[in-house]
């Protein structure tokens, strides 16, 4: 299950914090002294208690599992390099603490400092700007603008002000540029002028004075000499203040006035300053409507606090955008055409609108019509969809269909306002929102990109008008793409050795040649130092949580941190195996994890229990070899096994990692390639790991909890209990960007929802069933299990029970919630498993 962000009530904008941090709960934790009060920030306590550790030798218990994660270790997040390449900072955030703290640990250091809060704005910005020379770098610090002198260190602060500044950048010229609401800056590094170069209204231009044109109008202006004095006043001076406003270099450009029924969505400036594009959506457009609420049933007041909520996919009727090209020196605008996007008029819906006309006893007649589109809404990438070239007037934006089937790159004419694909890439289900990142190459007519073309997202280059050509092939996956500093080689993560287990590389751009760079067995992601020479990991292995380390290129790894708590690796965990499970209904093979009990035994008369663990977020790989995101159920696992079950936890077909075919597996199909999956799991323990399969449960969260439901709803002899998790129930009821990708929108395509939307199989439970959500889950409603249970009851349904937890989220934060949660999980499985 993925959930979205949104940075503008009127653009859809996407967070992989949805997918990983509300899903997956993964830890930001480090080693304090046990059962004590955790202080990180000098000024606030975490008031949250710590179950003592488990020793080495002791079995788990769920106090322990379900406490504040702590005592696990405080981990370092969000690293990046210093400019010198000799340092690195990091955050780290205890539990539930409401501020995080920043540290600067050097390459050579075993220690690091922790940064006061007046030396934050002094911190090297990873999300910085450099000239063209490389000597300066630009960047943002609470809204406010500071440039770096990179040569000697030297920091300004450029800006001092309350309204916040949304973007900068350097001009070819070495000026700064930097946009604040929908107002555009440059200032003059000759001169230290700031000019504004575009004051972007989204209003009606006032009108100019006229003449009376009425025959009232003009007998008043004939017969009263002061009107007409007036009217002739008015019209001189206004008619004054534009010649002034033409002849005088003083005064500001002129304001552009662009209607007043959009809002700007997104601002991007040209290299030289001269011309700016603009992102336009209707502003009657909301992500919400007045009736999109959450009660909140314990406000503070003592009362039902309403909490504005986001709206349905049923409702969610997004109206796309559209480009307008800005020539600020002529002051000329160019609305962009989509007509250079191939298939930008195709009915690519055309199939699935037919068979749904059918089901209803109707006819389709397919019809060729300009589609919605959107500049790309990547969910991980902190680049922008528009991107100019460095030094030239030439523009690159990728752009997206809204109804998710195709993504195109392309060139923009700034002299004609029109487009001309570079790529197209198609997909008849949905185009990934992930693997999109593309740039220039430097000094150049070369870009690079990321396509699943072949199946699996790999690297390419392109000169603008020529043909691709590919760096990367084969059966893997490549991201985290990054532009070495001398622009010969391209930096890469992939797991090309196994689905499982990453590393970095780099391909020589001009030659093809491929490096490995790191040799990691887990998971890991990576920094380029700025001078190209190191890099810095944040690694993990299946026992051992991320920590980072410096791998310089060519030389030899070495650990940056140790914040694993000694506790943590003192104890005895048990590594899952990660497992091929053979597919009996055509996919090939399933990666899974499995846990094996204490003093297993491959065969025996005295057949173990199981239990299959259903991953979040749907899009999402768990069973690789890094630490789990779900560090509370990796320790649940090891308890489970602990106590005589086989676990197992599958990358079901929709999981990330695997390529295009294994993703789209679900289109309009939702539960059902994936139940299919979990029958293999289950035959997989019986043959191999002396599982009795009449003693098999299921659980998990989000996504997990809807495969939980469908596979008790349309497998019922397949498991003997489930528990699902703040549980998708009905898809019509989840958010537009992720439901409308796997199953179109329900006013098209109402087949996939009925298919796939667990209340419309819920007659089909026979088997003990426990429903747990969150009351202020903002991401799959309260509201899903509520009509479920409701429905549930309605069918007479005496095998269900429900749990809710008035203060959660989505990702529960507090430990007694989750203690309660998994205690009633351990129940069920130990009264429906091991009768």
């Amino acid at each position: 299950m993925s959930g979205f962000a949104i940075t503008s009530p009127f653009i859809r904008r996407f967070a992989f914090s949805a997918l990983t941090l509300a899903l997956v709960s993964g830890c930001s934790t480090t080693a304090q002294a046990p059962a004590q009060i955790n202080t990180l920030n000098n000024n606030v306590s975490v008031q949250v208690a710590l179950e003592q550790p488990p020793k080495a030798e002791q079995p788990l218990t769920l106090n322990q599992i379900m406490a504040n994660p702590d005592w696990m270790g405080i981990f370092a997040q969000d690293a990046y390099w210093s400019d010198d390449s000799q340092s690195v900072y990091y955050k780290r955030q205890a539990h539930q603490a409401p501020v995080a703290d920043y540290y600067l640990q050097g390459v050579a250091q075993k220690t690091a400092s922790k940064l006061n809060l007046d030396q934050l704005h002094l911190a090297d910005q990873k999300n910085a700007v450099l000239n063209l020379a490389g000597t300066k770098k630009a960047y943002l610090y609470q809204g406010n603008l500071f440039v770096k002198d990179l040569t000697d260190g030297e920091i300004k602060q450029v800006t001092k002000q309350n309204a916040a500044i949304s973007g900068v950048r350097f001009l070819s010229n070495g000026d700064l540029a930097y946009w604040q609401g929908n107002n555009i800056f440059r200032l003059h590094q000759s001169s230290g002028l700031i000019e504004q170069i575009a004051n972007i209204q989204m209003a009606n231009e006032p009108k100019l004075i006229q003449d009376p044109s009425s025959y009232i109008a003009k007998q008043q202006h004939r017969l009263i000499e002061y009107v007409a004095l007036q009217h002739d006043n008015a019209k001189a001076q206004q008619q004054y203040q534009q010649q002034l406003a033409d002849a005088d270099p003083s005064f500001a450009a002129k304001t552009w006035y662009l209607g007043d029924s959009e809002v700007v969505s997104d601002i991007s400036l040209s290299a030289d300053g001269r011309y700016a594009i603009l992102a336009l959506t209707d502003k009657n457009y909301s992500w919400r409507a007045e009736h999109d609420i959450m009660p909140n049933y314990l406000g503070q007041d003592g009362y039902v606090d309403p909490v504005p909520a986001r709206s349905r996919v049923a409702e969610d009727k997004f109206p796309g955008q559209r480009l307008v090209l800005l020539d600020l020196n002529e002051h000329v605008k160019k609305d962009i055409t989509i007509e250079g996007l191939t298939g930008f008029d195709e009915d690519v819906l055309a199939d699935v609108k037919q068979e749904n006309a059918v089901a209803k006893g109707e006819k389709y007649e397919s019809k060729k019509s300009p589609r919605l589109i959107q500049l790309m809404q990547d969910w991980e990438w902190s680049q922008s969809a528009i991107q100019w070239h460095p030094t030239k007037n030439k523009l690159l934006v990728m752009i997206e269909a809204v109804d998710n089937k195709d993504r195109w790159i392309a060139s923009v004419d700034l002299d004609k306002g029109s487009l001309t694909t570079e790529h197209r890439l198609h997909d008849d289900a949905w185009v990934n929102y992930n693997f999109n990142q593309y740039g220039w190459l430097s000094n150049s007519d070369n870009f690079y990109f990321l396509s699943e073309e072949t199946g699996y997202s790999h690297l390419y280059v392109k000169t603008v008008g020529q043909k691709a050509r590919a760096l990367t092939q084969g059966k893997f996956v490549v991201d985290d793409v990054t532009l070495s500093p001398d622009a010969k080689h391209i930096v890469y993560r992939a797991n090309a050795d196994h689905p499982g287990s990453y590393n970095v590389y780099r391909v020589e751009i001009e030659s093809g040649k491929i490096e490995q760079l790191t040799n990691w067995f887990g998971t890991l992601s990576y920094v380029l130092s700025p001078d190209g020479q190191s890099l810095l990991l944040d690694a993990s292995s299946l026992i051992k949580p991320n920590e980072l380390y410096l791998q310089p290129i060519g030389g030899k790894l070495s650990q940056l941190t140790d914040y694993t708590s000694d506790a943590f690796k003192a104890y005895a965990w048990q590594a899952p195996k990660v497992v091929a499970v053979p597919s009996n209904h055509g996919a090939g093979e399933v990666y899974a994890r499995v846990y094996l009990p204490q003093g297993f035994e491959a065969q025996g008369a005295d057949k173990y229990p199981a239990v299959i663990f259903n991953h979040g977020a749907g899009y999402l790989q768990n069973a690789h070899y890094g630490f789990s995101g779900y560090f509370r159920e990796f320790m649940f696992h090891n308890m489970l096994a602990q106590q005589g079950y086989v676990v197992m936890d599958m990358d079901f077909r929709g999981s990330k990692g695997y390529g295009r075919d294994w993703r789209t597996a679900v289109y309009r199909n939702m539960g059902t390639p994936e139940v299919e999956d979990l029958k293999d799991g289950v035959s997989w323990m019986t043959n191999n790991a002396n599982v009795n399969a009449a003693k098999v449960g299921t659980y998990g969260g989000s996504y997990g909890g809807f495969l939980t439901f469908m596979a008790l709803f349309n497998e019922p002899e397949l498991f003997q209990a489930g528990a699902a998790l703040r549980p998708v129930t009905d898809w019509a009821h989840y958010n537009a960007p992720y439901t409308s990708n796997i199953l179109n929108t329900p006013d098209i395509d109402p087949i996939a929802y009925e298919r796939s939307s667990p209340i419309e199989h819920a007659d089909g439970l026979q088997k003990p069933l426990l429903i747990m959500t969150g009351v202020l889950d903002d991401n799959v409603f309260f509201q899903d299990s509520v009509r479920l249970v409701q429905r549930l009851i309605e069918l007479e349904k005496p095998m269900f029970e429900t749990a809710i937890y008035p203060v959660e989220p989505h990702g529960f934060k507090q430990p007694s919630s989750w203690l309660d949660e998994y205690r009633r999980i351990y129940k069920l499985f130990e009264q429906e498993l091991k009768k």
